[in-house]
């Protein structure tokens, strides 16, 4: 089923069309007699454009039709998206908050050595947590994201590692009966890309929230609030296969000296292909998401 999309998004250029994903202008008329869901997207990310095709991949793969609406926020000037990028294609909050949407995602960003409350566009971030509760069916919360509102909705507080979390690491599930694992096998990888966590003691002290999957190397992977309303997940489902290596050698070349990820390249060998390990569960994960929780 299509996605559609704002007409000219650069993600619909010829990278995604080579890799069979079906994305259609916003106003080609879709098929189906059925409504078409409504998810928003909030980019946090400094290279929106590679996170806009990252997440068009997974969720194009719904078989129900979904129409994508891209928010940024305007209390923060974007150094490396340029303006008419988001003049074109995206809204700001203040344009969009008396809509009702399906899905919200929210993704992750750079700032997680950052104290929440110095985050300059903090205070815009909150009005859109609290609006989500009442104007959003459901809503991904994704890295950053997802310990953003784990702090601000549940006071949970974020926790910094001693050095960054970088790699592709095996999981399970806490709950097998879960919608949004069906498919899943017991065992699947996913990337992660941090600084920073949330203490599983801190999250099982909250009774809204449930741990639904977890790893004994990258700690609490999603939490689950609201009985599906939010779902909090740390790591980067939505990665391509060539994310990590395009932070690692952008890392080596500012002279950060950063680890090699973990389970990524062929034998641990950056001069080595990427291995991608994930591809499979990050498509359920975000079909279930959109099959079972958006509408």
């Amino acid at each position: 089923m299509p996605v559609r999309v704002p007409e000219h998004l650069p993600a619909m250029s010829s990278l995604l069309h080579d890799e069979n994903i079906h994305l259609a202008p916003r106003h080609t008329p879709h098929k189906l007699l059925t409504r078409p869901l409504t998810v928003a997207v909030l980019n946090l990310m400094p290279m929106k454009e590679m996170t806009e095709t990252d997440l068009l991949r997974l969720i194009s793969n719904s078989s129900l039709p979904v129409d994508i609406e891209l928010l940024f926020t305007s209390s923060h000037v974007s150094k490396n998206t340029p303006k008419s990028h988001l003049e074109a294609f995206y809204h700001t909050f203040d344009e969009v908050r008396d809509k009702h949407y399906d899905g919200l995602i929210v993704t992750g960003a750079p700032v997680e050595q950052i104290p929440f409350e110095e985050v300059d566009y903090w205070p815009e971030l909150t009005q859109i947590f609290d609006w989500a509760r009442t104007n959003v069916l459901s809503t991904l919360y994704i890295c950053w994201g997802a310990l953003a509102g784990l702090y601000y909705h549940y006071g949970i507080p974020k926790r910094l590692l001693a050095e960054k979390l970088s790699g592709v690491y095996p999981h399970r599930m806490c709950n097998s009966r879960e919608p949004l694992f069906r498919g899943f096998d017991d065992h699947f990888y996913v990337p992660h890309s941090r600084f920073s966590y949330a203490d599983r003691r801190d999250i099982e002290a909250v009774k809204e929230l449930e741990i639904i999957s977890d790893s004994d190397y990258s700690g609490v992977y999603v939490v689950k609030g609201l009985e599906g309303r939010e779902f909090f997940i740390t790591g980067h489902s939505e990665y391509s296969p060539k994310t990590l290596d395009f932070e690692y050698r952008r890392d080596m070349a500012k002279g950060l000296h950063p680890r090699i990820p973990k389970n990524y390249y062929l034998d641990d060998n950056p001069a080595m292909e990427p291995i991608v390990r994930w591809r499979a569960h990050a498509n359920l994960l975000f079909t279930n998401w959109i099959n079972y929780y958006c509408r």
